[in-house]
């Protein structure tokens, strides 16, 4: 396993639009920032699901790992959520955050904000696409009709993901 740098994200972009948007002003050492899809105000103690503005796609070779900006740490905000990105997910990351300021203050984080990096890192064997429920979460289906095009290619046994996939989505009310 290796952490993918620079040239190969911006290469791996090309090939699979690992994310969207992709700017290449945002590429950060061996990772990429993610920013912020709405404005978010966290009051003591609440907790919120920050929404990245980026689609992910991770591709079937790799996983991600986020890692949160320091400066949010240094406001009070705590990160809860598990920093792994399944292979063959697709959708906007849901950053799952608490306010533990210890002035007890609102924080607000705005539309854009640069919020959390993420880093692609090479995995070995055969492809194990993600197959949970969070599979296109907040994406509308024009977003999702543009990548099953190449699901399709990438993955041999689409068809039946497509269906997994489906299923799931259809039982979760949608995402």
């Amino acid at each position: 396993m290796c952490v993918l740098g620079r040239d190969r994200l911006i290469e791996l972009n090309g090939k699979y639009r690992i994310l969207e948007p992709f700017l290449e002003s945002q590429l950060d050492g061996d990772g990429y920032i993610l920013t912020v899809r709405e404005d978010t105000t966290l009051q003591y103690l609440e907790h919120q699901n920050v929404i990245s503005r980026e689609i992910v796609f991770t591709p079937p070779d790799c996983v991600a790992y986020l890692t949160a900006k320091s400066r949010y740490g240094r406001m009070g905000l705590s990160f809860l959520n598990a920093a792994k990105v399944h292979s063959g997910f697709v959708g906007r990351l849901a950053l799952e955050i608490v306010n533990l300021s210890n002035d007890r203050k609102p924080i607000t984080i705005r539309a854009g904000d640069h919020f959390m990096h993420i880093e692609f890192i090479r995995r070995e064997g055969s492809p194990s696409p993600y197959v949970g429920e969070y599979q296109f979460q907040y994406m509308s289906e024009e977003e999702i009709k543009s990548y099953l095009p190449m699901l399709r290619q990438v993955f041999s046994n689409f068809d039946e993901l497509s269906r997994i996939w489906l299923k799931k989505r259809l039982n979760h009310g949608g995402l």
